[in-house]
């Protein structure tokens, strides 16, 4: 769990988003919105879609491509728009706590790393059709505190980073040094 947290996606984008344009305040709402993200996916691949996956393995292709086109536009996107304001885009950085938490709602539920994780490298662990209810139990706890505590630690992070961020220069060279490493990951997606 910790090393999917680590891999950069639309999660760590939304956080450092809301982060950067209200601090702190504005990122935990998000992030316990991706709880319930992280709480989801593992019971949809427990509780039957990994049998999906299983029995029709082209469709784990399929969302490995998708998930490298999504990394590689989001790359190209951010490249493109290197110099524009974070705040700029008021659906995602609407302060308050209900759009931080639908946020991070929205985000998780459309993360192809978390479908591609869940769906793909769970069933792996677990023989699926052996696990009971503590282990579901078990499963799902971890699935969401890991996560959550990484957010919330990274949200402090970009917190106390933005002060150093909120220049017009270091903010275009962070934005094309994150689109180039988004990019970089689009592009090893389908060889792994």
């Amino acid at each position: 769990m910790f090393v999917l947290f680590l891999t950069p996606g639309p999660v760590w984008v939304a956080l450092a988003a809301r982060a950067l344009s209200g601090g702190f305040r504005a990122a935990w709402p998000l992030a316990l919105g991706v709880v319930i993200g992280d709480a989801l996916w593992p019971l949809l691949a427990i509780l039957g879609v990994s049998w999906v996956v299983s029995s029709y393995g082209e469709i784990l292709v399929v969302l490995r491509y998708v998930a490298s086109l999504v990394f590689l536009v989001m790359g190209v996107l951010l490249i493109r728009h290197a110099g524009a304001a974070i705040s700029t885009d008021s659906r995602l950085t609407r302060p308050g706590l209900w759009p931080g938490f639908l946020a991070g709602l929205l985000a998780i539920l459309g993360n192809p790393k978390a479908i591609l994780f869940y769906m793909g490298v769970l069933p792996g662990f677990f023989d699926l059709s052996r696990v009971g209810a503590p282990d579901i139990a078990a499963i799902v706890a971890i699935s969401m505190a890991v996560p959550f505590a990484g957010n919330l630690v990274f949200a402090l992070f970009v917190d106390r980073a933005r002060r150093t961020l909120t220049s017009p220069t270091a903010l275009r060279r962070t934005n094309r040094i994150a689109g180039g490493l988004l990019i970089l990951v689009g592009l090893v997606i389908p060889f792994t």
